[in-house]
């Protein structure tokens, strides 16, 4: 009988009431994940841990501990209640806590382990874009910061409070889906409106808006259940269907911010020939210009009954690079969900999902897909019917072209299946320090080789590390590549380990982020990427819509770091 292979003691209950690790948890209290009992043999031998490493447990369940007392005067305080209503404004510890941070593995590890950095002075939960509209005006007036919390999914640090002041939270009452417009295929909906609860509402439409159609919006990133309408926009973020649906920042017509200047609302036309667009310059701005409080968005039908899945395998990852280009630049359309994993992270999956071994030695003997150099390839069309059967069937003929073995649609039907929860393993890894996280950059075509060779031979330096990466947004003009990685030690290993990935992909061509946003996480590289007149132009549309920089103070896009800290 084979010896019992070792298994750490992961926590499966739901957080304590009040602790710490209520506060970092991701989703829903209730909801917990832990990994595979493959997956952690995998990554235990990725990197190198002993059973004797899991013997401390840091869980985070401890009740929250001291919190500075908030400075925000007494007097502002009486002014917000009478703004947005006293059950509306949180000042006690747990709460200042909880709208402080964001999921960056840096900051809920550092909170499991009872370590705090800045807290917000309030917490406020406007009931409408008039509450901000008064409340903005007030804090410009007694020159009190403010930051805003739309969904909570931040990975960058983008509002934690450097600075004490207020923070806004969006998604309490300000999220409702308030216009489906058939004939334009638009949709009004307010910023702090959840992922689920927009797709819910367009899925809906007939019975919830009276339309013949129903429809979708088209973006659905990792974070869909944890984030909001208006942070999808203001970070540039990027949805696992936007190679056929589009960005987030293209799929919005009109943005009505809130500004210390002065109120913005964009007209919604689809185009105009009126000089450069304002909105455009709002897109991405991170909450420095001020508060979006209403959106309008392009919406699609929905027709979840046409969708076809496929996956293939190929030879190396140069010719699995050269079939998705060449489908991105195909003009016959283009597939919805598409991803290219490379060697490290097919090696990876085959090694959690082992197949037979007779289907191994054929996959390696007798069609030469080697381990340590095959990639897998795997996707949605989506669609009208006559749509998606034409794309499926350019895209088997690129792949067979390219050495691509069909390997049917079901690892991407087992990839959509937990493709919003699957980072939930992380919190309980993280419990044993050993932490997981991603960072991700756009490429070009012709130098995304020299981008992943370089990041891949940082990473591959470091003892005690793990990481691997896919393209996951496609482009006729380039993709991106998304770096998952591990580390075994401290917080600080952690974030020397995540500087050095960042560092080799702008050196090597790339950029501090794809569809993350920059937030204060890369503050030391976005001058270097953008350019110091490209930095004025922001520098200067900052001053104008907020003069007394009370929107999101602190190195937010890299505004007002000192330059010894600039990379």
């Amino acid at each position: 009988m084979s010896e019992k292979k070792f298994v750490p003691a992961w926590t499966n209950t739901p957080p304590l009431p009040g602790s710490y690790r209520s506060i970092v948890k991701e989703g829903r209290q209730d909801q917990i994940d832990v990994p595979s009992n493959k997956y952690f043999w995998q990554l235990q031998k990725d990197l190198k841990l002993e059973d004797d490493f899991f013997k401390n447990k840091q869980d985070g369940n401890q009740p929250l501990g001291p919190v500075p007392p908030s400075r925000i005067d007494a007097d502002v305080l009486r002014q917000l209640a009478d703004i947005a209503g006293e059950e509306n404004i949180q000042v006690d510890d747990y709460h200042r806590v909880q709208y402080s941070y964001g999921k960056l593995a840096e900051e809920m590890v550092s909170l499991k382990r009872g370590v705090l950095h800045e807290v917000t002075g309030a917490a406020v939960h406007p009931r409408d874009k008039f509450d901000v509209q008064r409340i903005v005006t007030l804090c410009n007036e007694k020159k009190v910061p403010i930051y805003v919390y739309g969904g909570g999914s931040s990975v960058n640090k983008g509002f934690l409070p450097q600075k004490e002041g207020i923070t806004l939270v969006l998604n309490t009452h300000m999220n409702k889906v308030l216009e489906v417009n058939e004939l334009n295929h638009t949709c009004r909906v307010q910023a702090g409106c959840m992922g689920p609860q927009l797709e819910e509402a367009l899925n809906n439409a007939p019975e919830q808006f009276h339309t013949v159609h129903r429809f979708t919006n088209g973006h659905f990133p990792q974070s869909f259940e944890l984030s909001s309408v208006g942070g999808w926009v203001l970070t540039v973020g990027s949805g696992q269907a936007s190679t056929y649906y589009g960005e987030p920042a293209n799929l919005v017509l009109s943005m009505e911010m809130v500004t210390p200047h002065g109120i913005i609302n964009t007209s919604d036309y689809p185009s105009t020939a009126t000089g450069p667009r304002v909105m455009d310059m709002l897109k991405g701005s991170e909450g420095v210009f001020g508060v979006l409080v209403e959106l309008t968005v392009k919406v699609f039908r929905y027709m979840p009954e046409n969708r076809k899945h496929f996956g293939y395998i190929f030879p190396d990852f140069d010719r699995a690079v050269s079939a998705g280009r060449e489908v991105c630049q195909g003009q016959f359309g283009l597939p919805a969900i598409f991803r290219i994993s490379d060697s490290f992270e097919t090696d990876n999956a085959f090694q959690m999902y082992p197949q037979s071994p007779v289907v191994e030695w054929a996959l390696e003997n007798i069609l030469g897909y080697k381990p340590g150099k095959r990639c897998v390839c795997l996707g949605t069309v989506e669609g009208e019917s006559d749509f998606t059967k034409l794309v499926q069937k350019k895209i088997a003929h690129i792949a067979r072209k390219h050495g691509g073995f069909p390997t049917g649609g079901g690892p991407a039907k087992s990839w959509e299946k937990d493709r919003y929860t699957s980072f939930l393993i992380s919190e309980a890894i993280s419990d044993y320090d050993v932490i997981m996280d991603t960072v991700e950059t756009p490429v070009k075509w012709d130098n995304i080789h020299t981008i992943h060779d370089s990041v891949m031979a940082y990473a591959h330096s470091v003892p005690g590390t793990t990481c691997f990466g896919h393209m996951s947004h496609f482009y006729p003009y380039g993709s991106n590549l998304y770096f998952i990685f591990g580390v075994k030690g401290n917080v600080q290993d952690y974030v020397n380990y995540r500087t050095g990935l960042v560092d080799a992909m702008v050196k090597a061509g790339g950029s501090p982020s794809h569809h993350h946003g920059v937030g204060r996480l890369m503050h030391p590289w976005i001058e270097r990427f953008l350019g110091k007149e490209e930095m004025d132009v922001l520098r200067a549309l900052k001053r104008h819509f907020d003069p007394n920089n009370i929107m999101n103070p602190g190195y937010q896009l890299g505004l007002d770091v000192p330059e010894d800290l600039k990379r």
